[in-house]
């Protein structure tokens, strides 16, 4: 009876120790995405699936407060890449704004989308342009997202004042359900209404504020980061068309992450669409690797550039590999 249990332990071991080697084989990617309740999370589960296909490659999406929290995260080695907006990545790369006493230098892999940023209010508020946000109760987008930090700074350059509410989206979107906020700012999803908005839709009717001409050329002169964009009629059902600012949506990394790691994941990425159309149907006519050369704002990754020129892509100077 000894024997045997000295044996069955041995054996046990044996299992375990080649189950630990296997695990150790694999590189373990951890990937920053936003909140569970965006839209913008099923796409980096997507991305995740297309990197697990990869051998010796293993990748897990963290739920996180989105472009700011990344960067945090980036700058600390807590994730190898995640979501980041083009402008806010330009501006920790820079060390600019909220970023000046520490920047944060984050590649770029790829851009995949534009994101219109919309203005969704409570239509029994009464309000009807962005100046009567002024004083409020408002949320200007999820604590630590992109979304907050420009529209924020789009109303400092408007010179509007609302009395802001801050929190998660699930919290905003049960105090504009519940009236204790008028409305809150989020990305869309190409020209359509979030999904999160079209929650808060099926409880209280909603509609979504535009920019005047003159605010919109305001935005262009002090805002040269991000963009006005036009949304035509139809991003949700009796919303008419109207004009907002707009970034891009951008997959940032650490600059530590491995060369080759890099590539394969991008090559992966841009030869593998049906798994990112099926979790984002407006990608489905975005040349992501000509949205790329386009809306980036800061270098590529060097493994990223690899598989570009791989392609015959040419790179613009300012996305060129630094060191």
């Amino acid at each position: 009876m000894q024997i045997l249990k000295k044996r069955l332990a041995t054996t046990a071991l044996g299992i375990g120790l080649a189950f630990s080697g296997l695990a150790a084989a694999d590189q373990q990617i951890l990937i920053g995405a936003t909140s569970t309740s965006s839209s913008q999370y099923g796409y980096y589960v997507a991305v995740s699936q297309i990197i697990n296909k990869l051998p010796d490659l293993r990748s897990s999406v963290v739920e996180t407060g989105a472009t700011v929290d990344n960067l945090r995260r980036i700058l600390r080695d807590q994730i190898d890449f995640g979501l980041v907006t083009t402008n806010v990545g330009y501006h920790a790369y820079k060390g600019e704004g909220e970023f000046t006493k520490r920047k944060v230098d984050n590649r770029l892999l790829w851009v995949y989308s534009m994101a219109p940023q919309n203005v969704v209010v409570r239509k029994d508020a009464g309000v009807s342009s962005l100046a009567e946000l002024d004083g409020k109760r408002f949320n200007p987008g999820i604590t630590g997202s992109a979304t907050e930090a420009t529209t924020v700074a789009v109303m400092e350059a408007l010179g509007i004042e609302p009395n802001y509410s801050r929190g998660s989206t699930t919290d905003v979107v049960a105090a504009v359900k519940d009236n204790r906020a008028i409305g809150y700012v989020k990305s869309g999803v190409g020209n359509k209404l979030d999904g999160s908005s079209m929650d808060i839709a099926t409880f209280t009717p909603i509609g979504v504020l535009s920019l005047t001409d003159e605010q919109a050329s305001t935005i262009r002169e002090k805002m040269p980061d991000i963009s006005v964009t036009q949304v035509p009629a139809g991003a949700a059902e009796g919303v008419p068309a109207y004009q907002t600012w707009a970034f891009g949506l951008a997959v940032h990394a650490r600059p530590g992450l491995d060369e080759e790691t890099a590539y394969q994941i991008v090559k992966a990425v841009m030869e593998n669409p049906e798994p990112q159309i099926n979790a984002l149907s407006n990608l489905k006519d975005v040349d992501i690797a000509e949205l790329t050369m386009e809306a980036g704002t800061v270098p590529l990754h060097p493994g990223a550039a690899r598989y570009f020129e791989e392609k015959g892509i040419q790179i613009p100077d300012r996305l060129k590999p630094q060191s």
